[in-house]
This record gives C-alpha cells, sequence and structure tokens, in this order.
C-alpha cells in the first residue's frame, strides 16, 4: 500500500518563508512607533523576538510545514499588535465589542486563543517528524499539555511582571477588571490547543505526508 511518507513532504516554500517573516520583521520595529508604552510593547513582543531569529536559523534543518509557518506568522502580528496598543486597547476589539454588545475588548481572548494553537501544532509537528509518533489520544494529550504549559508559564511571568512593576504592568495584564481573567486565557489556550490537535490534525498530517493513503 502506498503511504504519504512515500511521497515529498510539503514544507514552506522559500520565497514564502521570506515573505512571512520579512512582514514579521517590518512590522516589529514599526509597532514601536507611537506604541501606547515602550516597556509594554517590550514584554508583549519578547517572543517575536526570540521566533523571528530561531526560524532563520533552523529553516535549513527543520523547515515548517507551511500551516505551522502561517500559524507562526499570524500569531507573531497578533503579539505585535497588542504590544502596540496594549491588548485591552486594540481598535479591532473595540470594533468588535460594539458591534456584537460585548463587556469588554476580547481581542486578547483571541491572542490567548493562538498562545494555545500554535505550541500545540508545533509540539504536534516535532513529535510527529522526529519521534514518528503515531496519531491518537497519546500525541493530543501530549501536544495540549504542552500548550497549557506555555499559557502557565506565561501566566506566571504576568504575575512576576505584577509584582516588579505595579505602575507598568496594568497594560501588560489587561485585566480589563476581570476576577477570572487568568482562568479565562487558559481556557482560550486549551480551547485553542484543541482545535490545533483535532480540528487541524487531518491537514497537518497531509503537509507532513506521514499519514496512509486510502486505497480503493
Amino acid at each position: 500500500m502506498k503511504t504519504r511518507s512515500d511521497l515529498p513532504p510539503a514544507r514552506i516554500a522559500p520565497a514564502a518563508f521570506a515573505t512571512g517573516t520579512a512582514l514579521v520583521g517590518l512590522a516589529l520595529p514599526l509597532s514601536a512607533l507611537g506604541c501606547h508604552d515602550l516597556s509594554t510593547w517590550f514584554m508583549e513582543t519578547v517572543p517575536v523576538m526570540v521566533a523571528l531569529p530561531l526560524l532563520w536559523a533552523m529553516r535549513a534543518r527543520f523547515a515548517l510545514t507551511p500551516l505551522l509557518f502561517w500559524l507562526v506568522v499570524l500569531h507573531c502580528l497578533v503579539l505585535i499588535v497588542g504590544g502596540h496598543y496594549t491588548y485591552a486597547e486594540v481598535p479591532v476589539g473595540f470594533w468588535l465589542r460594539d458591534a456584537l454588545g460585548l463587556a469588554r475588548n476580547h481581542y486578547d481572548r483571541f491572542g490567548h486563543f493562538m498562545q494555545g494553537l500554535v505550541p500545540a501544532l508545533l509540539a504536534r509537528e516535532i513529535l510527529r517528524r522526529r519521534l514518528r509518533m503515531p496519531p491518537g489520544a497519546m500525541l493530543t494529550a501530549l501536544c495540549v499539555s504542552v500548550a497549557l504549559a506555555v499559557s502557565a508559564i506565561y501566566e506566571i511571568i504576568e504575575m512576576i511582571a505584577g509584582r516588579v512593576s505595579a505602575e507598568g504592568a496594568a497594560a501588560f495584564l489587561g485585566t480589563q477588571g476581570d476576577a477570572w481573567d487568568t482562568q479565562m486565557d487558559m481556557t482560550l489556550a486549551w480551547a485553542g490547543a484543541l482545535f490545533a490537535t483535532l480540528v487541524l490534525a487531518r491537514l497537518h498530517d497531509r503537509q507532513l505526508a506521514v499519514e496512509p493513503l486510502r486505497t480503493e
């Protein structure tokens, strides 16, 4: 039986890689201009500053699938926009709040959804490609656990920032008066991880070229 492992796996094309990383690389410094608060901008965009050189350093040895690469680019842009305005002040969040009659700016919720989705899919790609782990409950559980660990670490960093700098932490935390903000953030990260491992799994496996093809 022919399998997808006999086919060339889908990896991000060099031109697409250059386009995506250039977009992020251009947006990052521009977002610092006229930002709400420079220290908040820095704290929010540190992950982008780490991810961008890593993508370049690993592009030959571990080129990402197109799905994962463009989701990483999207997540970087979400972080950059949040860093420029602060998550509680992003204009599109206000537009959605007014259009849907919501009680708060929910841009930060989308950010935490992406915070769960991207790490889970990255973990899935590493486990599938490096360890050849088959699809199933164990793979899903491991990927979701990685995403939740990332989310928990981020919440701990927010807590430390609040302790160290109470004045600048309000914009970084962006709780908007929600006593359950931390729990909601992690819930959205959990939802993003489940979306990555359940909804996107079939497309991801097609690009990884590791699943068996059906035969007539």
